[in-house]
Order: structure tokens, then C-alpha cells, then sequence
């Protein structure tokens, strides 16, 4: 009946493993899946609704303004305040990022049919993924720290 086709192997393969699904140990398995899912959903929704109120409250700032230099001045405030916004919620990102990555780790670790033997190569992907997550922040504090010291260009008159 099955022909050695990928469609056909995976078929049989489903037919005769369907008696041995167990929905608990399903369950189970996808469990942490959509543990991560839903804490990368609270995140966006979260970073989503600063956004949100950070641009109302900007709008709110500037909509009776009638002096350029004013409502010049609240958007760079507001510019200002959106780049360490993006900073925060890059880092809060990375940091869910290498929190998952280390879980994953560890439940390969747990399910490596030789875990001592594995332990050291654990070890060093969590090293990686920590010190990747800290050359982000460190650049992410040296780039806003280089952009704060810019000082506006002076102005000059156009020679005619």
C-alpha cells in the first residue's frame, strides 16, 4: 500500500504510531512551547502599550503648541525618550531571547542520552548566549552614551 515516497513513509509512519499518542505526554511536550510563545506575546503586548502611551502623551504635548522652538523641543524630547525605549525593549527582548535559549539547553541536556557527556557543550552555548546578551547591552549603553554627547551643529549664515 505505501510506496518510498516522503509523503507516503510519513503517512505510515503517523498510522502506525497513532495507537501510541498519548494526549498527557502531548500535552507535555508542547507545554513549554507555548509557555514561550505566550511570554513572547505578553512582551510585544506590553512594549506595544508604552509605545502606545508614549505617543499619545507626545501628541497631547504638542497639539496647542503654536511656538516652533516649543514643539521643536518636545519631539526631541519625545525622539529621545523613543531610543531608549527601543533600547529597553531590545534589551527585554534579548534577555526572554537567552532565558529561552538556556531552558532549551537544559531540557537537551535532560534528554541527551549521555547528559555528562553533553554538559560541557551546554555549558558553553549558555556562556555564548550570556555573553552575546551583554555585548548587546554594552553597545546599546555605548551607542545612546555617543548619541546624548552629539551637539547640535551650529548655525551659519549662507554666504551670497
Amino acid at each position: 500500500m505505501f510506496k518510498n515516497t516522503p509523503f507516503e513513509a510519513l503517512a505510515k509512519t503517523l498510522s502506525e504510531s497513532a495507537p501510541k499518542f498519548d494526549p498527557a505526554s502531548m500535552q507535555d511536550a508542547i507545554k513549554p512551547t507555548q509557555d514561550n510563545l505566550k511570554a513572547w506575546a505578553d512582551l510585544a503586548q506590553a512594549q506595544a502599550k508604552e509605545a502606545q502611551a508614549a505617543i499619545a502623551e507626545t501628541m497631547a504635548s504638542i497639539k496647542d503648541i503654536k511656538d516652533p522652538q516649543t514643539a521643536f523641543e518636545i519631539m526631541k524630547a519625545s525622539s529621545e525618550a523613543g531610543m531608549a525605549m527601543f533600547a529597553k525593549n531590545l534589551k527585554e527582548a534579548t534577555s526572554l531571547s537567552v532565558g529561552q535559549f538556556h531552558t532549551t539547553v537544559d531540557a537537551i541536556e535532560k534528554a541527551h542520552p549521555a547528559p555528562e557527556t553533553f554538559a560541557s557543550v551546554a555549558k558553553n552555548l549558555k556562556a555564548a548566549a550570556t555573553t552575546a546578551e551583554s555585548t548587546l547591552a554594552s553597545a546599546m549603553e555605548k551607542g545612546a552614551a555617543a548619541v546624548a554627547s552629539v551637539a547640535p551643529a551650529s548655525k551659519t549664515k549662507k554666504a551670497r
